[in-house]
């Protein structure tokens, strides 16, 4: 009887090393969004990457993504609007420096696609997301390339100002062990 449970511990140790664990780059790594104001797209970047990723193409549901970015990175290629951003209104840095987001589930989909469900966070407010990503191996690591349609209300983004309720956010994610 103890050398089954033994043998039962090895085999759990051993499954959950054989995820390889990978760090953001953020040489490497962007997010980008899309937003309209008063009818026009308006683009910006968010950079300052940080987490870990356990990820194993062959067995997804193990997998983990747990990768933070820092929101006073905010950038729009207009100094005064990305200080507005900054502040309470939007992304409130002084009291909510990062945005996060958790997998809770990654299913495989098709030959080096995935489906990522999890939460985001921005400033204290956690929503559900769920959206298709490719995973490609790259060296010793993953390019990971997503993206997804958000709801800048549900975070307290902007309350009532002419911007769109909805925006477009592409990752591309580089991640290496």
């Amino acid at each position: 009887m103890i050398k089954k449970i033994i043998l039962l511990i090895l085999i759990a140790g051993v499954s959950k090393t054989s995820l390889a664990q990978y760090k953001p780059v953020e040489a490497a790594s962007s997010l980008k969004f899309t937003i309209k104001n008063l009818g026009f797209s308006v683009e910006g970047t968010f950079s300052g990457f940080d987490g870990t990723i356990n990820f194993d193409p062959q067995n997804p549901s193990g997998s983990k993504i747990d990768v933070t970015i820092n929101a006073a990175t905010v950038n729009t290629d207009n100094s005064l609007r990305d200080e507005h951003l900054k502040r309470e209104g939007y992304f409130d840095i002084k009291n909510n420096p990062r945005i996060r987001m958790e997998s809770n589930k990654i299913t495989a989909t098709g030959k080096a696609t995935y489906q990522f469900n999890g939460l985001l966070t921005i400033k204290g407010k956690s929503q559900t997301v769920t959206f298709p990503f490719m995973a490609e191996p790259l060296g010793d690591g993953y390019a990971f390339k997503g993206s997804f349609k958000m709801k800048r209300k549900d975070f307290s983004l902007g309350g009532t100002s002419t911007v769109s309720d909805e925006v477009e956010v592409n990752i591309n994610l580089i991640a290496k062990k």
